[in-house]
């Protein structure tokens, strides 16, 4: 049988750029290639679009030249290796640059560059991204908020993952929260401020935020992931540096109510669901973070972070954290595959602590030692699999678009 072509796109211009370099490194080292045909695609941070040769040697971190693997060891590393020294952003820096407009592919999927000038030694038509489908493992702004999504709607390929409302309304924290809300999910109490509103009249969003919340309190950008411009304000003073820091990132700031005391802090509750219009959900974990949160350094560079995998829950707990995960799911009308995260609160006695929706995140980090597959793997399902589950999905979900009709 002819394999499928899966284009495995990895890179962007999102904060979380080496993030995807690591989730692109694992899924190319872990898809099976004796069914599939793997044709890596990265984007730079500046946007250039690239193909290379030898572009998944690169991203396993082996020299192009002789396969050897490559590191620094006064660098201090990612914890799944660093985009740096281990892999390649190399790949980002090398290779064939491509302009891809959204043009449909008639015959065959894939992505046509634009007609170039004559003065070119190779045809368009050579430089095109042939694929049947498109992996894309980009993670924050530029590639899980739907955009990516809408130039593979527009140019007719299947692609893995939420499509352009669910990626769009799972990137926005605010939005997000709004559905939950209407679903009926229970979340932290929040308030959602402008960055204008912030730079014009700073005490008066000061009074806002608390007018309608407690300290201490989480600020936080709309549209953002990995925990990067995230900060807990523990007073007053701590609030406008926080809120400076968010404004970076975003023009919308959410300000969310801290759960737990000032002695028990929250538990951090994820749980993984898989499927398009019968979603499922996996085991839930636990992370119990080295330091206050679970911010950027507690996730790819310290190493005092525990996973807890399953949850020490009871068995209604799980049942509960699953039926929620399962509900934001389709309440984002996500698809394919996403993670989602939960605050609990610290119990007393035998009182269990209650259970609110964070958020979910339509493109979870990505690598082996990821939570999203970390938890499929503990319910059952293997890495490998998992990927190959997902393409299937992708496959899917695209062929029940093509049942659609656009015109009369």
């Amino acid at each position: 049988m002819k394999k499928l072509r899966v284009g495995i796109l990895f890179g962007g211009r999102s904060g979380e750029h080496e993030v995807s370099l690591l989730s692109a490194a694992s899924v190319l080292n872990a898809i099976d290639k004796e069914k599939y045909e793997v044709v890596p695609i990265g984007i730079t941070k500046d946007g250039r679009w690239l193909t290379a040769g030898d572009a998944q040697n690169l991203l396993l971190g082996k020299s192009a030249s002789d396969g050897a693997r490559r590191s620094t060891p006064d660098e201090k590393h990612l914890r799944a290796g660093d985009p740096e020294t281990t892999p390649g952003a190399a790949v980002l820096a090398q290779g064939e640059s491509v302009v891809v407009p959204p043009e449909p592919v008639h015959r065959q999927s894939g992505l046509m560059p634009f007609q170039t000038d004559a003065a070119l030694t190779r045809r368009a038509s050579d430089r095109a991204i042939n694929v049947d489908v498109i992996f894309p493992v980009l993670h924050g702004t530029f590639g899980e908020d739907g955009t990516i999504q809408g130039l593979l709607e527009l140019a007719d390929i299947p692609y893995v993952g939420a499509g352009v409302l669910g990626s769009a309304a799972g990137m926005d924290k605010d939005i997000m929260k709004s559905l939950f809300i209407a679903a009926g999910i229970p979340i932290v109490k929040h308030v959602t401020v402008l960055r204008s509103a912030w730079e014009n009249k700073p005490k008066k969003v000061q009074q806002l935020v608390e007018s309608k919340l407690k300290y201490p309190v989480f600020v936080k950008p709309a549209n953002l992931g990995s925990s990067v411009g995230i900060s807990k304000a523990h007073d007053r003073k701590e609030l406008g540096p926080a809120i400076e820091e968010a404004a970076k990132f975003d023009r919308k700031i959410v300000i969310e109510r801290g759960v737990g005391g000032k002695k028990n802090k929250a538990r951090e509750i994820e749980c993984s669901v898989l499927g398009n219009d019968e979603p499922i959900a996996s085991l839930p974990g636990e992370i119990v973070p080295g330091k206050e949160f679970y911010d950027y350094t507690a996730k790819y560079l310290d190493e005092g972070s525990q996973l807890i995998i399953p949850a020490k829950l009871t068995k209604a707990e799980t049942k509960r954290v699953q039926e929620l995960a399962i509900a934001a799911f389709k309440a984002v009308d996500c698809s394919g595959l996403a993670r989602v995260d939960f605050l609990m609160e610290p119990g007393s006695g035998k009182k269990a602590g209650k259970i609110y929706l964070n958020e979910i995140n339509t493109m979870p980090g990505f690598t082996a030692i990821s939570m999203y597959p970390k938890l499929w793997a503990a319910s059952g399902l293997g890495y490998s699999d998992l990927i190959d589950r997902l393409i299937q999905l992708g496959m899917e979900r695209h062929a029940d678009k093509k049942k659609n009709q656009y015109s009369r």
